[in-house]
């Protein structure tokens, strides 16, 4: 780790002391009893409990079923449905180097208030994130998080590893791949996520360190090995973070070539998120920006980003008539690719790449479940996908991802039920968040709260002369 890197950490670590929990978020557990609830525990079992009672205490599930202890906090969950919270396995957190290691050296005149970045995640029962770029700014928001300063999901971290010329860590040779996976264990990484410009000796020697290191290793198919797909499949390379690093790959868009991807990925046990929602997002904005100011979730946004999506936004700025068909088809294969996957049994685990225009975190998991629905995923199998498959690829099913006595209380309480119509996930009565209740009038008090500065604030903000200023 570098010392300004420790630097950074310490200073977190200071702030952090004299910043107070937020106000109606207790870290002092309460013992809350959900009565009259149907669950769907998501177990392997898949079994559900109808009119059943569950105990909360110490931000644990205690009991279901059990005595009702004295002096607990009771929630009426009759004609409900109690899910377990959802798992994006996909994120990209702003922090304040969000803009890149460009702007590093220079006066910080933005910050990020970390409260802001979680309150639509939570508030769309999202209790478990993967962020795939981690920055040191984001070991700081899951330590507030943790510390009860800021509401917001559990965080799993993943060091980034490109090649090239670029900025941040770069690995050009096979040493140089295995000292950053070294690196980034001692730093306190969780997952290597593999980039597009590596070649393929470092790719192979970053996925090898990484398994030594036990660490897992997620993302992109680098482009050197285009006309050789199958040379990237190596052991250890546990999950492809994009539908588009098989269709990038593909001429045609064929069936054939869809059979033909799902096979290499299940014959070296690689999962897939296939990240539709994405996708689909630049798509639309190929054909207009009105896609992105027409968004209902765009008030959620920083109006500095929101800007940028507006203003700045390079799918706007390059589309034509082919890269429209282009993009076009590609959300067609990618439902092609889910169905061809799902045949052949190859795991498929729920991202967004939220942060990607257009692309909010928190909505767009709700998003990404429906279209998963659409590309041929029964409700139960999305459902899955967001909650225990998705946990036992992070390593953490015996916390999270399914309704068990012992885990994390990390719940959704919904008004129906999502196996009945998976867009039911969207009708959220309130959310525990590591144990904490935070029913539908908070959640709605926060997002309106966090609407109303952001569009207060917006005309302090604009794009062009943002980056102007930090040239």
């Amino acid at each position: 780790m570098k010392s300004a890197n420790y630097l950074v950490f310490f200073m977190s670590l200071l702030i952090f002391s004299f910043l107070k929990p937020v106000k109606g978020y207790s870290q002092k557990q309460t013992t809350y009893v959900i009565k009259n609830v149907n669950v769907i525990t998501m177990t392997s079992s898949n079994a559900i409990i109808n009119n059943a009672t569950v105990i909360v205490s110490e931000n644990r599930i205690e009991s279901i079923n059990g005595r009702i202890p004295k002096n607990a906090k009771i929630i009426d969950g009759k004609g409900k449905w109690l899910i377990p919270g959802l798992i994006d396995a996909h994120v990209h957190l702003p922090t304040d180097a969000y803009f890149g290691q460009k702007f590093a050296t220079q006066k910080p005149d933005l910050t990020f208030n970390a409260q802001d970045v979680m309150t639509p995640i939570i508030a769309n029962g999202v209790t478990t994130v993967l962020d795939l770029d981690s920055k040191m700014e984001t070991f700081g928001q899951k330590k507030a998080i943790e510390k009860g300063y800021v509401i917001g999901p559990r965080i799993a971290l993943a060091a980034l590893i490109n090649g090239g010329n670029g900025q941040g860590r770069i690995a050009n040779t096979a040493e140089e791949g295995r000292l950053m996976v070294k690196n980034a264990k001692f730093e306190g990484y969780d997952f290597i996520k593999v980039y597009s410009k590596l070649n393929m000796e470092t790719y192979n020697a970053i996925i090898d360190e990484a398994n030594k290191q036990g660490l897992k290793t997620i993302g992109h198919i680098p482009n050197a090995f285009q006309g050789k797909l199958e040379q990237a499949f190596i052991p250890h390379f546990g999950m492809v973070a994009h539908a588009e690093e098989f269709s990038k790959n593909s001429v045609s868009f064929s069936e054939q070539d869809a059979v033909k991807f799902a096979k290499l990925s299940k014959d070296n046990d690689t999962w897939l998120s296939p990240t539709l929602t994405t996708m689909l997002w630049i798509a639309k904005q190929t054909h207009s920006v009105d896609s992105i100011k027409n968004l209902s979730s765009l008030k959620y946004v920083h109006p500095l980003l929101q800007s940028k999506w507006l203003t700045a936004n390079n799918y706007v700025k390059n589309s034509s008539p082919e890269n429209v068909t282009y993009f076009d088809n590609m959300v067609k294969f990618h439902f092609q690719l889910v169905k061809a996957f799902k045949d052949a049994g190859v795991p498929i685990v729920a991202g967004t790449d939220a942060g990607v225009s257009g692309v909010v975190a928190g909505f767009s998991l709700h998003d990404e479940l429906e279209l998963l629905v659409q590309a041929g995923l029964t409700p139960q199998e999305a459902l899955n996908s967001a909650t225990l498959l998705s946990a036992q690829w992070l390593g953490i099913e015996k916390q999270i991802g399914s309704i068990e006595i012992g885990k994390f209380a990390d719940l959704i309480l919904l008004e129906d039920n999502p196996f009945t119509d998976i867009k039911n996930t969207r009708k959220i009565a309130g959310v525990f968040v590591n144990g904490n209740w935070l029913d539908k009038k908070k959640l709605n008090g926060m997002l309106t709260d966090l609407a109303n500065r952001n569009t207060a604030e917006k005309d302090k903000f604009d794009w062009k002369i943002f980056i102007n200023n930090r040239k």
